[in-house]
């Protein structure tokens, strides 16, 4: 049983925090809940600042987890636009930046990512943005309404899932947009060469230019304004705005500070925790994007970065503080919305790990599943335009079963009679 005069601490206001908080209450617990945001808008969710609201379809108060009025209503203490600056384990307290003390029995760390930055020079110049935050959407939203207006030039630096995204919204307002990667194709350490080139292509077609095996050297600028950025093979590109898409970095300052067991950076950094979220120290826990968990299902430490991880993520760790038996072992999972097509990932499959990839459906028209097999057993699927086959497709992987390819790639025979 746990002590109603317990307090129960949560540093981090994103997703997963929130969720932790939500799922105390809901679970039955009385003590003191108290949520640590270090931004002074309530918690909210992180996908639509590159997809419904970057895009302007989405207005600002629909990105919010709870309504304002939901964490007084469920007596959870909110700290809004205060940072923990210092965690002691040993007494089992959180400092605040304006030197508040908060004590606690038991501590959950979902203090997220944040953006990599660029290092070379012009990073300082106005027209440099992040995607991170909602004051960072906001911002960004302006520039890509002006930039297609004026015909402007926005250039983004990486091609992943963000640089994607904000380049499909860039292109909807009218922006001309270039996008400089390091590798061959988009997305490459996540689909492969082949199905990266299916986004280079989409995105071609709505006239994203790209400059692959490149880096950014330099952002040119005049008057605190960019004028165009230089890539490391010689090249300028011309350039009113650039954004830093180049990953974000797990925010383990205050877990390195107080101790805990963190994870290499070269190994995808983050919190060491068990399966069940629990850090090097009993009493603390970790879920969401910082968390470097121990899968019990993939049989290997994981950190994962997305909606779905934070959404599960909060609530299995706020069981385990209640002393629940938790083994969160979530097929990985995100989506993706560009232009008219809309895709959905389950599994892990990183580059090394699978020897087969089969797709059903007609790629070409960009209504497919792709496949990723390692010695007949399913990795990992990505449906694209094609829907209400995620349950299958985790089911699939969860199983373990070996496949028989030409099966999974014949539409004719159905998902579902594949699973053993």
């Amino acid at each position: 049983m746990v002590d109603a005069h317990q307090t129960f601490v949560i540093v981090g206001g994103g997703l997963a925090g929130a969720k932790a908080a939500e799922t105390l209450r809901t679970e039955g617990f009385t003590g003191r809940v108290i949520l640590i945001c270090d931004e002074r808008d309530h918690p909210y969710e992180r996908p639509p600042l590159s997809k419904g609201y970057l895009l302007g379809k989405d207005e600002r108060d629909s990105v919010f987890i709870h309504e304002p009025a939901f964490y007084a209503q469920a007596d959870i203490e909110l700290h809004l636009g205060q940072p923990a600056v210092h965690l002691d384990p040993a007494a089992k307290t959180v400092r605040l930046g304006d030197g508040t003390l908060i004590a606690y029995d038991k501590l959950l760390l979902a203090t997220g990512a944040e953006p990599r930055r660029l290092d070379i020079p012009g990073t300082g110049l106005a027209g440099v943005h992040h995607l991170r935050r909602l004051a960072h959407a906001e911002r960004l939203r302006g520039v890509l309404a002006s930039l297609g207006r004026d015909n402007g030039h926005l250039v983004i630096a990486g091609a992943g899932w963000i640089g994607l995204e904000v380049a499909a919204a860039a292109r909807s307002y009218g922006a001309e947009v270039t996008i400089v990667a390091p590798h061959p194709t988009p997305l490459h350490g996540i689909l492969g060469p082949e199905l990266g080139a299916l986004f280079a292509d989409l995105h071609r077609d709505h006239g994203v230019r790209f400059h692959f095996g490149a880096r950014l050297t330099e952002i040119v600028g005049h008057d605190g304004m960019v004028l165009a950025v230089r890539t490391d093979d010689g090249e300028e590109h011309p350039a009113h705005d650039v954004l830093a898409a180049i990953g974000a970095a797990p925010r383990t300052a205050l877990a390195e500070q107080a101790g805990l067991d963190v994870v290499d950076r070269a190994d995808g950094g983050g919190i060491a925790v068990d399966a069940a979220l629990r850090t090097s120290d009993p009493y603390i826990y970790a879920a969401g994007d910082v968390a470097a968990a121990d899968h019990p299902l993939l049989d290997t430490r994981l950190r994962v970065e997305h909606w779905a991880n934070a959404l599960n993520g909060g609530p299995a760790a706020a069981r385990a503080m209640l002393g629940q038996d938790v083994s969160y072992d979530r097929i990985p999972y995100f989506f993706s919305d560009q232009y008219d097509v809309g895709m959905e990932y389950s599994g892990y499959a990183p580059p090394g790990s699978y020897d087969q990839v089969v797709c059903r459906g007609d790629v070409g028209k960009r209504e497919f599943i792709a496949f990723w097999l390692s010695e007949g057993r399913l990795l990992a699927g990505m449906n694209v335009n094609v829907w209400d086959v995620t349950g299958t497709v985790q089911q699939l992987i969860r199983s373990g079963a070996e496949l028989d390819p030409d099966k999974l790639q014949d539409p004719s025979v159905p998902l579902e009679s594949l699973l053993p």
